[in-house]
């Protein structure tokens, strides 16, 4: 008998994953929307969504995918499992056109389609994850300047961002939501990885229950997790679900790559042109993302829907310990008309420039 490689293992549970949750979502809003009927919507702050059986039903099947999406990451590496994420985008957009009449246009698949392929784009690129021995190994990574910082960051951008801009803006813009969940969400899979390497080398026979750390990381990951769930029920209660989807996907998954390329200083000796060619692919899921409000809300506004999206991703990327001994990179976007679809070829995104000469 044949036996089932670990690649084809981990390959089996990241489709399994992306279809339990692109499914968790269309159950999730439909419990949410009879919920919102009844009561105080999530939107609003109420909660009345936890008697609705259809949105435990959703968070069974969410609970499902992120369980089968956990136990991939022992069996194959993140550079094949991540990528796979993208199929719950196009699970949970088929179903809200055909289940919630959602109507998706040319124009949204076009930009669904975008932001799919930027982001395999990014996480191809990626360098693959060193394997930690131990959880204090993995504590140490955590502890170390690099980390704490991107960590830091993350958690005041959070907090502006409930305290400041939620009450003003949670009801009209989706980027307050979906960054507050993407935020904590990486700071809850990097937790989840440590525990994830906790469970492994106990099953090896290396007893990691016995380090404080392990429950540390532990208590991290249900905090930030329980966070992030919050917040994004508020995103799929107040905005449309097709729309909701790819933007959480693009905004996670960065957040993602990001704080674990930190963490683990994948980063490091990384060429220029594998650096270039993750920026490309983060200006295919920029880009993906105008076209998707531009489909739902019209192209000026999706103007500034790109500039927040830009400072709340991009910054991020400046805290990775690039090899830009090398070169700069810059970057400029024209706005000089209202048609920002229209002057997509007036825009200069990147330039690569050489260093001065040393004096």
């Amino acid at each position: 008998m044949m036996e089932v490689s670990d690649n084809t293992k981990g390959l089996a549970l990241a489709v399994a994953s992306s279809a339990f949750i692109g499914v968790s979502f269309i159950l999730k809003k439909i419990g949410l929307l009879r919920a919102g009927k009844c009561g105080v919507r999530a939107g609003g702050g109420g909660h009345t969504y936890l008697g609705e059986p259809l949105w435990w039903a959703g968070m069974t099947t969410m609970l499902l995918g992120e369980v089968a999406n956990f136990v991939a990451y022992v069996f194959a590496p993140a550079v094949l499992v991540t990528p796979l994420g993208a199929l719950s985008i196009i699970v949970s957009s088929v179903l809200a056109h055909f289940v919630l009449k959602e109507r998706l246009e040319k124009l949204g698949v076009l930009g669904c389609v975008s932001c799919i392929v930027g982001s395999v784009v990014v996480v191809m690129h990626a360098p693959e994850e060193h394997m930690a021995k131990s959880v204090e190994e993995i504590w140490n990574l955590a502890t170390q300047p690099g980390f704490l910082a991107y960590a830091a960051t993350a958690l005041l951008l959070v907090a502006s961002l409930v305290i400041f801009f939620e009450p003003r803006y949670g009801q009209t813009n989706i980027l307050i939501y979906l960054g507050i969940c993407s935020s904590m969400g990486s700071l809850t899979v990097v937790s989840i990885k440590a525990v994830g390497v906790a469970i492994k080398l106990t099953l090896d026979g290396m007893n990691q229950v016995a380090y404080p750390y392990t429950w540390l990381f532990v208590m991290v990951a249900v905090i930030c997790g329980v966070s992030q769930i919050n917040y994004l029920n508020k995103a799929l209660d107040t905005f449309n679900l097709a729309i909701v989807s790819p933007i959480y996907y693009v905004m996670f998954t960065t957040l993602t790559i990001v704080a674990s390329g930190i963490m683990f200083k994948d980063w490091a000796g990384q060429s220029i042109s594998s650096i270039v060619a993750e920026l490309c692919g983060l200006i295919t899921i920029l880009s993906g993302t105008v076209l998707l409000h531009a489909a739902e809300e019209g192209a000026t506004n999706s103007a500034g829907i790109l500039i927040q999206l830009i400072f709340l991703v991009l910054p991020t990327y400046a805290l990775l310990p690039w090899p830009l001994d090398k070169g700069s990179i810059s970057w400029c976007i024209s706005l000089s008309s209202d048609n920002l679809l229209k002057n997509v070829e007036e825009d200069y995104f990147t330039a690569l420039q050489s260093p001065p000469a040393a004096v």
